[in-house]
């Protein structure tokens, strides 16, 4: 099925804006994901890139007082509608954080975790499991002969493809990562660049980053985002906005738009 003679929508946002309590914290954000493609998200801090990230898989439902305007479509269905199970949603729409946060378990119970929570009990079952996720996330080889050794154990890169690995273990379609790469050496970054180019044969994957380079990189598609002000002193409020979507070759070549311009030449942000 496809839209308007594109590729068929992984994630469809539609007019989001995201509140925590009266603070508008993200205007008016709308971004057509395109499945099996790479998306990233880009621009200075405090713009908004992550709380959009958190609110497609319903991670800002665990902040008190947040709150979520517009739709995020997701193979056609509101994903706040009220009848969503918002732990449902997050095991379709994975989440890869910052900084590497394996369970202070064994390897093998790290990945296997997320499929014993769904009720596979059998063993074989969960070692293919736990095997397959490891060689998708190109750790297996590394790994193999230690499953039982502590994923605390394992080096920062190393950590970060066992979250990956976790990740993928209960099947999403869709993987969010947020700066997965930051606290990361260049060998490790580039590790998971190439994993990521590999994933996206079979995973939908939206990337925010602080590294245009990355951007460069690895995606399909970039979205650019900007911080809005109004008043002065105390009066001040800011707030995220996209200021500018397209793909990614084209937004770094010829924005459209000058503040795109602008940041991705250096001079701001």
């Amino acid at each position: 099925m496809t839209q308007n003679g594109h590729h068929p929508r992984a994630v469809d946002i539609q007019n989001i804006s995201v509140y925590y309590g009266s603070y508008r914290a993200v205007r008016d954000v709308s971004i057509p994901v395109e499945k099996n493609k790479i998306t990233a998200f880009i621009g200075p801090s405090g713009c908004g890139k992550s709380t959009v990230l958190r609110a497609i898989n319903r991670m800002n439902d665990l902040v008190p007082g947040a709150r979520v305007e517009g739709q995020i479509l997701y193979h056609g269905r509101n994903l706040y509608a009220p009848d969503v199970d918002p732990v449902e949603v997050r095991r379709r729409i994975g989440m890869v954080f910052q900084k590497p946060n394996p369970f202070p378990k064994s390897i093998f119970e790290n990945v296997a975790y997320g499929p014993r929570l769904l009720g596979v009990r059998d063993k074989n079952t969960l070692k293919e499991i736990v095997e397959s996720s490891l060689k998708q996330a190109a750790l297996w080889d590394e790994v193999k002969n230690d499953l039982d050794k502590s994923g605390l154990a394992l080096s920062g890169g190393q950590q970060q493809r066992l979250c990956i690995a976790r990740t993928i273990a209960v099947e999403p379609d869709v993987i969010l990562m947020d700066e997965p790469c930051s606290a990361l050496d260049p060998i490790s970054t580039q590790h998971i660049e190439e994993l990521m180019q590999e994933l996206v044969s079979q995973y939908t994957i939206i990337i925010v980053t602080h590294n245009m380079q990355q951007a460069i990189r690895v995606s399909d598609y970039t979205a650019f985002y900007s911080i809005r002000k109004s008043g002065e002193g105390k009066e001040e409020t800011r707030w995220g906005e996209l200021v500018e979507f397209g793909e990614t070759q084209q937004i770094f070549t010829q924005p459209q738009n000058a503040e795109t311009a602008d940041y991705i030449s250096g001079r701001f942000g």
